[in-house]
C-alpha cells in the first residue's frame, strides 16, 4: 500500500476544506508514492516520535498538530520544528496532518470527548458556513432513477442523519436539436417535448465536480441541463465544537471530579461554581475560548475547553461552568480515534499508537 491510499481515505474522514484559514493540515513532508511500512499516531508530529518512527520501521506519522504552521526561510536545526523535518527527511518518513479540519467534522475530535464523557444527543456547537450546495438538473421520467441513485452514490443526498434525500417533480422540457447533434430522443432541427423530472439534491460542496460529472455520465441526454446554487444552510453535522447532554445530572464539583477522571487531567482550571446541577454540557477541543458565547447562548450548563485566558472565565457571567482540563488532556484521545479510524479501514496493516507523551506543560 502506498502513503497516498492512506492520505486519500483519510481526506474523505476530514476533508481538507474543512480546515480553517490559518491551518496547514495535510501532507507536510515525504513523498506519497513511497511504499508505506507502518503508521504511528499522534497528537504532535516530534522529533522524538520521528525517531520512535524510525525505530519501529514506520515511514508514516499521522498527526493532529501539524508541525509546520509558517513558511520556513531556513531548515538548518535551530529549532524544534526545523529539527523534526531534517529528522523525517533524513529517515524517508512522511508526516501527514488532520487539524482543524478533524475538529470540524462531528465524527472528528469533539465528537470522540462527548463520547467520552458519555454525552446523548449530540449536535454541532457552531456550524459551519457555506458548506452547502444544491444540484438541479432535468431527467427523462424513466432514466430519472438512474440518474438520482448515481447522484447519491457520489455523495449527495445527505441532510443530518438522513441520506438519499432529493426533491422531485414531473413537468414537461422542450428542446431542439441542431444538426451537429447527436439527441438521445427527437430529431434534428425540430422542436421536441418530453415528459421529465426535475431533481434536486443537496451536496457538500466539495464534491461539486464530482457530482457534477458523475450527473454528466449517468444522464442520458448528450447536453444535459443543470443548474448548481451555495446556500447558505448549515450542515449540522460540520462545525466546532459539540453540544450534548449527560446521561444523569451531576452536582458540579462531582462532574469537575468525573471530567478529571475521564480526561486524565492533573489538574482543571474552573469558573465559580454556579449553584446548578449540570446536565447540558458543550466541548471543544484545544483552545475554545471564541465558542464560549455560542455555549451560553445555547444553554449549556458547563462548557469544557481549553487554553482559556484570565479575562475569558469573566466571559461565563457566573451562568455557566467554564472547565479547563488544559489543550493536551482535552485532545490526547485523538491519537486512539485515528488509529481506530485506521484500524477499521486497513485491518491488516501495522498502525500504532506513539508510546511518547508529546504534552509541554507539566505540573508541580
Amino acid at each position: 500500500m502506498k502513503i497516498t491510499e492512506v492520505v486519500s481515505f483519510l481526506n474523505t474522514v476530514a476533508d481538507p476544506s474543512y480546515q480553517e484559514d490559518y491551518d496547514n493540515a495535510g501532507l507536510i513532508a515525504g513523498d506519497p508514492q513511497w511504499e508505506c511500512s507502518g503508521i504511528i499516531c499522534t497528537l504532535d508530529a516530534t522529533e522524538e516520535v520521528v525517531r520512535e518512527a524510525a525505530r519501529k520501521k514506520c515511514n508514516l506519522i499521522i498527526a493532529h498538530h501539524p508541525i509546520l504552521f509558517r513558511g520556513l526561510k531556513r531548515i538548518n536545526g535551530r529549532n524544534y520544528v526545523e529539527r523534526t523535518i531534517i529528522t523525517a527527511i533524513k529517515n524517508d518518513i512522511a508526516i501527514f496532518a488532520l487539524h482543524t479540519n478533524l475538529d470540524n467534522v462531528s465524527h472528528g475530535v469533539n465528537g470522540k470527548i462527548a463520547q467520552l464523557l458519555g454525552l446523548n444527543n449530540c449536535t454541532v456547537l457552531l456550524p459551519k458556513e457555506n458548506t452547502l450546495k444544491k444540484l438541479f438538473t432535468f431527467v427523462p421520467v424513466e432514466h430519472a432513477e438512474r440518474v438520482r441513485s448515481a447522484v447519491f452514490d457520489a455523495g449527495g443526498g445527505h441532510i443530518g442523519n438522513y441520506s438519499e434525500c432529493s426533491f422531485n417533480a414531473e413537468g414537461m422540457g422542450t428542446f431542439r436539436a441542431g444538426e451537429s447533434a447527436n439527441p438521445f430522443v427527437g430529431k434534428k432541427g425540430e422542436r421536441h417535448s418530453e415528459k421529465e423530472i426535475k431533481v434536486e439534491v443537496i451536496f457538500p460542496f466539495f464534491l461539486e465536480n464530482k457530482i457534477v460529472q458523475t450527473l454528466v455520465e449517468a444522464h442520458p441526454y448528450e447536453e444535459p441541463a443543470y443548474d448548481v446554487v451555495s446556500l447558505s444552510n448549515p450542515d449540522k453535522r460540520i462545525g466546532s465544537g459539540i453540544i450534548g447532554q449527560l446521561p444523569e445530572a451531576m452536582h458540579e464539583k462531582d462532574f469537575l471530579v468525573y471530567l478529571k477522571r475521564k480526561l486524565n487531567a492533573p489538574v482543571v482550571r474552573h469558573t465559580a461554581l454556579t449553584g446548578k446541577e449540570i446536565r447540558k454540557v458543550a466541548v471543544c477541543g484545544g483552545a475554545g475560548s471564541f465558542l464560549i458565547t455560542r455555549a451560553l447562548s445555547a444553554g449549556a450548563d458547563s462548557f469544557v475547553t481549553a487554553d482559556l485566558k484570565y479575562h475569558d472565565f469573566f466571559d461565563a457571567e457566573n451562568k455557566m461552568l467554564i472547565a479547563d482540563p488544559g489543550h493536551y488532556e482535552t485532545e490526547q484521545f485523538t491519537i486512539e480515534l485515528l488509529q481506530q479510524i485506521l484500524q477499521e479501514k486497513f485491518p491488516t496493516f501495522a498502525v500504532l499508537k506513539t508510546e511518547v507523551n508529546t504534552n509541554p506543560v507539566h505540573y508541580f
